[in-house]
């Protein structure tokens, strides 16, 4: 079965992009819109102008981190959204002690409280097993197809019916590819990313789409696990480059 595909972006876009682009995401047949919550924007407030302006999307957090949101702030910011078609994505943070028990205990709650699907961002085996257990699925992220093929499988191992999906920041123009690499050179120096990238044995520019190879590698990714997030990395961050963004994977997978 191929793996669905959806658009991811940064909640530094706002509401406004995000209302803008989300239809077009949804006449492309993509599944759903993710969005990263980011320190100062609230990702949940792009989704709720993204669920006002299409009818089936899938509606995702990727994501929410508790050591700056508790369940009872998620929930909140989260009551106007279709349970049905929200996905909660949640995270450490920049927890270090602790941080698997925090998430496991959080989804956990999220869980018993709402009908939304809770997924667990992971990167250590720790947290993917976690939140194989603990939630509906895992969002890996900064992998290549073949690592994320072997940890896609060992989660469904644990918990066969967990949903895994990834992250795979990209670009489909080339004037965009200075702003990728940079991007891949900003998470190979965060040092929760470089160990983990250490741990792998990956470069974080192994691990990104360009546009000479979107078709390509948005097949190889797609075979590895459930869902493909393509984290649109444009040159300007405007409605109109991610709409180009949006028309060049449909053409790319058509």
């Amino acid at each position: 079965m191929t793996a669905m595909l959806s658009l991811g972006i940064a909640a530094t876009a706002g509401p406004e992009l995000a209302a803008r682009i989300a239809p077009a995401v949804e006449a492309a047949g993509l599944h759903g819109l993710w969005v990263n919550d980011t320190p100062g924007h609230d990702a949940l407030a792009l989704l709720s102008a993204a669920a006002d302006a299409t009818e089936g999307l899938t509606l995702a957090t990727g994501v929410l981190p508790v050591d700056r949101r508790t369940p009872d702030d998620i929930l909140a910011a989260a009551g106007g959204l279709p349970a049905d078609r929200l996905m909660l994505g949640i995270g450490s943070g920049q927890l270090r002690s602790g941080a698997v028990q925090r998430v496991t205990d959080a989804a956990t709650a999220l869980r018993e409280r709402t009908d939304a699907r809770v997924v667990v961002g992971a990167l250590g085996p720790r947290m993917r097993r976690a939140g194989a257990t603990a939630s509906d699925g895992l969002l890996l992220s900064w992998l290549t197809p073949e690592t994320a093929a072997r940890q896609a499988a060992q989660a469904h191992e644990v918990a066969p019916a967990t949903h895994v999906a990834i992250y795979v920041r990209t670009a489909a123009d080339p004037a965009a590819i200075a702003t990728l690499e940079e991007e891949a050179a900003r998470y190979a120096g965060h040092p929760a990313y470089a160990a983990n990238f250490a741990r792998l044995g990956l470069d974080a520019v192994d691990t990104v789409i360009r546009p000479a190879e979107l078709r390509d590698r948005i097949e190889a990714y797609r075979s590895a696990v459930d869902e493909v997030v393509l984290r649109a990395i444009t040159r300007s961050g405007s409605v109109d480059d991610h709409l180009r963004f949006i028309a060049s994977v449909a053409e790319a997978i058509a």
